[in-house]
């Protein structure tokens, strides 16, 4: 792989970062737009202990690295650019950037419904059983969870397997289990014990939940994915309680729900063309 071949997965790595960074985003949307994600799926299922050997043996069949590497290295310095300024907004313009968010995860939410195509009455209970678990999650003491390393370590798990997703986002679990702001802090005032137990729970999670997932969107796809929507659903409850809306805010409040659905609208239409493409 040339020098030019590594630049650009490591700048598809950044665009990914920045993706997986906003609640309502997807970076698997990103992947798939950007023409990697059935590389970037298969080279994760292909981690295995045999690959890893080969690996680091320099042999053929090992862990797709010149995948991998660059594309770490950009979603990881996507990730500290990105937790300076999202922090800077939610402490200095907390409303518009909840509004912001709620438009994202609105947008998303429905569009991956109709692109789904999830209209059984079947699929509309699992919607709906997957609003009320987070409609009512969000609306318990929160800050009850704390963030204790085991609970850092098991978001690590549960939010990779979102930020994999075309359409899922992993910064969205991490907003519904209370992790999200303080992650973004603990990365950006680099706290290398939160830090690494976050990527060891990711780490973990990519080798082995994922497979789970995977089997789940084989066997169960539309069952699967229609209880994610409920979640992510339901999870609007949060960003709503934390918008302040009055005469001050209302403007900004609009302007930032008009820019979240403009993103939807153009990460929307470059997934249909990759898709037309794919064809």
């Amino acid at each position: 792989m040339g020098t030019k071949k590594h630049v650009s997965t490591f700048f598809k790595g950044v665009a990914m970062g920045l993706a997986d960074i906003v609640p309502g985003v997807s970076g698997g949307t990103v992947a798939l737009i950007l023409g990697f994600y059935k590389r970037l799926i298969l080279g994760i299922s292909n981690i295995k202990p045999d690959t890893i050997k080969n690996t680091l043996k320099r042999e053929k069949n090992g862990v797709d690295l010149e995948l991998f590497l660059p594309l770490g290295a950009g979603i990881g310095l996507a990730f500290l650019i990105m937790s300076n300024i999202i922090l800077f907004l939610l402490e200095d313009m907390a409303s518009p950037t909840y509004a912001f968010f709620f438009t994202l995860i609105l947008g998303s939410a429905f569009l991956l419904l109709r692109s789904e195509k999830l209209t059984s009455a079947l699929n509309l209970i699992f919607v709906i059983g997957g609003f009320i678990l987070a409609f009512f999650f969000v609306g318990l003491d929160q800050t009850s969870i704390g963030h204790s390393l085991p609970v850092i370590f098991i978001s690590g798990i549960i939010a990779i397997t979102a930020m994999i997703l075309p359409g899922i986002s992993g910064a969205l679990i991490m907003l519904f289990l209370n992790q999200y702001e303080y992650m973004l802090d603990a990365l950006r005032s680099f706290q290398v014990v939160e830090v690494f137990t976050f990527l060891a729970g990711a780490i973990i999670g990519l080798l082995a939940f994922s497979r789970v997932l995977n089997v789940l969107l084989e066997k169960y796809r539309t069952h699967t994915v229609a209880f994610l929507i409920g979640l992510m659903l339901g999870a609007l409850r949060l960003c709503y309680d934390n918008m302040t809306i009055d005469s001050i805010t209302i403007l900004p409040i609009w302007l930032a729900a008009i820019v979240g659905f403009g993103i939807v609208f153009v990460l929307e239409v470059g997934r249909l063309g990759s898709t037309e493409n794919n064809n």
